[in-house]
């Protein structure tokens, strides 16, 4: 069983193992390189985010920097932004559900480390061979999502449709569709309802209107 196929089995696997060091080493480079690119250079940005990512829909935009770790292990759905310094830490699948809008700063881990120290260090392989070993869980973040500032999304967390994370959250469990979540870590605050539309927040609403 080649490494790449324990990562999505979700058991241990060496990240220094050559083949995954020339994935990463691909998905950095190109990282780098559409992090020098201008903003307004958007055939060449977006021809570097198809190469970067296994999939995405139209309608993207990422301001960059960005940071994927293996690129081909993240699916973003239609109509995604993601603001400055995207982090996604791609050993396990990403999945990113449509219409979804990050904040500044956000990052997302799939990897996930022995606790003991000795154990995160080196441990053997199979064959008996001392390595440095982890595992990784997939991360799936349902449609219309909006995250906050600084969120950190951890290893094999399910966030549900229309949910909002507030700024400076650390989500370390599953979060249910159509609620409002938040802290450290992060807890479901309350549910999203029509109570919430800006139509009820006339001082801020001013002379726009909601699309009824």
């Amino acid at each position: 069983m080649g490494e790449e196929e324990k990562i999505m089995k979700g058991i241990l696997f060496c990240p220094g193992d050559p083949e995954l060091r020339r994935m990463k080493l691909r998905s950095h480079n190109l990282c780098a390189e559409y992090n020098r690119t201008y903003e307004d250079e958007t055939e060449k940005r977006q021809e570097l985010i198809s190469q970067i990512v296994g999939e995405i829909g139209e309608g993207g935009f990422m301001q960059g920097p960005i940071f994927f770790h293996y690129g081909r292990h993240t699916k973003i759905g239609t109509h995604f932004f993601g603001n400055y310094n995207l982090t996604v830490q791609d050993d396990a699948s990403v999945t990113i559900g449509d219409h979804c809008n990050f904040g500044p700063n956000v990052t997302i881990v799939t990897p996930v480390h022995p606790m003991l120290p000795e154990e995160r260090n080196a441990m053997l392989d199979r064959d008996g061979n001392v390595k440095r070993l982890c595992y990784a869980k997939p991360v799936k973040i349902g449609n219309n999502c909006w995250f906050g500032a600084n969120v950190v999304v951890c290893s094999g967390v399910t966030i549900g449709d229309d949910c909002v994370i507030g700024a400076g959250s650390v989500v370390v469990k599953d979060i249910p569709p159509h609620t409002f979540a938040a802290g450290c870590p992060c807890k479901v605050i309350r549910e999203i309802t029509e109570a919430d539309s800006m139509k009820y927040k006339p001082e801020i609403l001013a002379d726009n209107r909601v699309i009824e």
